[in-house]
Order: structure tokens, then C-alpha cells, then sequence
């Protein structure tokens, strides 16, 4: 199992109907276990949790957005989606960082794996321009996709599971709709991809992709150069994007009056 990590990389959005359209933004990922990011931020000047830094880690950012410690939130959604917890599992969370205090992760994803290193569970968090937010919990099961991930090359096998769709995220895409997950853990390579589906075909397709780098100061600070301001640009390009889809012809689907938005 590889330690913390830093992503250089890409995301891309790619909407088939009614119309196409799509864009690509240059984005940076942290990977950490969240038993030990004190840890990894006791060893960089530039980084830090819970605290104010150039890049940081909120813990309310994530799980119970309340401050508190991720892992109870973590086991707490297995045991809701009645997946059972291996002893000694660990979890890592792949996610943006804090910019100067600040940042929006449209998604989250937890990666639990049992004590021989493998992925047994997933969790996405999902949140939207709204405030709301919701998590999708998957238990990875053995089948014609995984039975040969082993903690030796589950970097190379392909991870595939359809979740119907639970929140409100874009303001031009209704409820009635699919998400189709395709994803490997990431090693050497981040692989995230997914397909929204419509009653009526594929509507959107959207890509995270990276390339490993160490969790040093270094590493931050080409990150920093490399993706200046990249928080507010996550935000201003959702916004940004959402008038050119408007501007073409989308149009607004009401928003349903949900907890989760």
C-alpha cells in the first residue's frame, strides 16, 4: 500500500445530450490515510491539518462536516450499508486541499482496505453548489472485475459498480438518473470515471485523472505554481461552465427540497 500522495493532473467533463459539451481543468489530488494525516503534516512546512497553512486538510470539510474525527463517520456509514469491518482497516481519502483556507470538493472518495491491502469498501461524497451533500457507500464484492486485485496489483484492476443518483448537483440534470463507476486505487496512476445516465441515453461523462508524486514540500510548492488559485477556479468554472450550458440551450431543472440538496 502506497503511503500519502499528491496527484498532478486532470478533470473533464464531457455532456452527449441534448447537446455536447466539454471542458478540461488542470486539478491537483492529496491521497491520505486519515488515521495519519498529523503525521504527514508533521513532516511538511507548507501543509498542515485542522489548522490554517497554504495547503491544509479540514476534517469539517468532510464525513460529519462538523470537526469531528473522519474514521467514526467512515465506520458508521459501512455499518449502515451493512458492510462489515475487517480488524486493522485502514482508509484513505482522496480529495482537494484547502488554498489559502479555502476549497469545494465536488466529490470525496474513501478507499477502505483490510489489513492485507485490499479494497473491501468505497465511499463517495458527493456535494453540490447548494450545500448539500450525500455519500454513497459501495461494498466491494468478489466478482469477474476483482477477484484477482490482490495487494500487489490492485493498481491495475478495474473497479465497476452503478449507483442511482441521490442529490441534486447540476442546476441542467434531473434525479432520474444512473452514475456508473469505473475506477482503479490509485498507484502509480489515478483513474476515476463516471458515466451519468439518463432514461434517454448517456448524458455526461466525467473524468479524474493523475499522475503520483511524493507528499513533500517540494511537491507542494510545484503544486501551488503549477495550479495557482486552483480552489476558486473549481468553484468559478462550475459557475462558468453552468452560463456556457445556458447560454446554449440548457435548460434549469428545478431543484428538489431535499436535506441533501
Amino acid at each position: 500500500m502506497n503511503d500519502a500522495a499528491i496527484y498532478f493532473g486532470n478533470v473533464m467533463h464531457c455532456r452527449l445530450l441534448p447537446f455536447r459539451h466539454r471542458f478540461v481543468y488542470r486539478v491537483f489530488s492529496v491521497f491520505l490515510d486519515i488515521d495519519q494525516i498529523d503525521e504527514v503534516a508533521g513532516k511538511c512546512r507548507l501543509f498542515s491539518h485542522n489548522r490554517f497553512n497554504l495547503f491544509s486538510v479540514m476534517d469539517a470539510d468532510h464525513g460529519a462536516a462538523d470537526g469531528t474525527r473522519l474514521r467514526p463517520w467512515v465506520d458508521a456509514q459501512l455499518q449502515i450499508a451493512g458492510i462489515s469491518q475487517p480488524p486493522e482497516h485502514r482508509v484513505f481519502m482522496l480529495c482537494f486541499p484547502r488554498l489559502f483556507g479555502y476549497v469545494f470538493n465536488p466529490l470525496t472518495v474513501f478507499f477502505c482496505f483490510n489489513a492485507r491491502e485490499e479494497l473491501f469498501a468505497l465511499i463517495y461524497e458527493v456535494r453540490n453548489t447548494f450545500g448539500g451533500k450525500h455519500a454513497y457507500t459501495v461494498n466491494i464484492d468478489a466478482g469477474p472485475t476483482t477477484s484477482a486485485a490482490t495487494a500487489t496489483d490492485q493498481s491495475a484492476s478495474l473497479f465497476t459498480h452503478k449507483l442511482q443518483k441521490k442529490i441534486h448537483v447540476s442546476p441542467f440534470i434531473g434525479m432520474d438518473m444512473v452514475y456508473r463507476f469505473r475506477l482503479r486505487v490509485p498507484g502509480e496512476k489515478l483513474s476515476v470515471m463516471i458515466r451519468e445516465n439518463a432514461p434517454e441515453g448517456e448524458l455526461l461523462i466525467a473524468v479524474l485523472t493523475g499522475t503520483q508524486r511524493q507528499f513533500t514540500d517540494s511537491t507542494l510548492i510545484k503544486a501551488f505554481f503549477l495550479y495557482p488559485l486552483m480552489s476558486l477556479k473549481i468553484i468559478a468554472a462550475i459557475h462558468f461552465e453552468a452560463l456556457r450550458l445556458w447560454r446554449k440551450g440548457a435548460k434549469p431543472v428545478p431543484r428538489p427540497s431535499s436535506s441533501t440538496g
